[in-house]
């Protein structure tokens, strides 16, 4: 039996999206062994000065428990 356990992070990039969902997994799974997935919950923009500053998600990241 696999045990699986979640929780939510907030990752940001000043790129895109995509790079702001690779920098929270890659980051996640520096502390946190055996990551499995990650799901986008939400998508966000941080505005500086009128334009886009940051990119922002709030990601679920599930892992197993060995």
């Amino acid at each position: 039996m696999t045990i699986l356990k979640s929780t939510q992070i907030l990752s940001d990039s000043t790129q895109s999206f995509e790079h702001a969902v690779a920098n929270g997994v890659e980051r996640f799974s520096q502390t946190v062994k055996h990551v499995r997935s990650a799901s986008v919950n939400h998508m966000s923009v941080t505005v500086k000065d009128g334009t886009v500053d940051k990119f922002r998600v709030n990601l679920q990241i599930t892992f197993e428990v060995k």
